[in-house]
């Protein structure tokens, strides 16, 4: 995992911290924290950094309220606190 990697799974959880239990975020928040200005080419490693956390039972990827795969979802996430 390089940097830009670990710098948005920290970014993530750190969002997810800040917000109410139950919150979501989408992962184009980390990826803009991390990088405002090119912060869309960010996108698949934000997406990516949201499965790892899911794998690691941390986060859960969500799409339309149902947990999901972020690997096989197609179109857009979100990502909350497991529970």
């Amino acid at each position: 995992m390089d940097d830009v990697d670990a710098r948005l799974e920290r970014t993530i959880e750190e969002l997810l911290d800040d917000r109410q239990a139950g919150a979501s975020i989408c992962p184009s928040e980390a990826a803009r924290a991390v990088d405002p200005d090119d912060w869309r080419e960010l996108m698949p490693a934000a997406r990516a950094a949201a499965g790892r956390l899911a794998a690691a039972g941390r986060a859960e990827v969500t799409q339309r309220g149902e947990v999901v795969d972020v690997r096989v979802a197609r179109g857009p996430v979100r990502v909350r606190r497991p529970g």
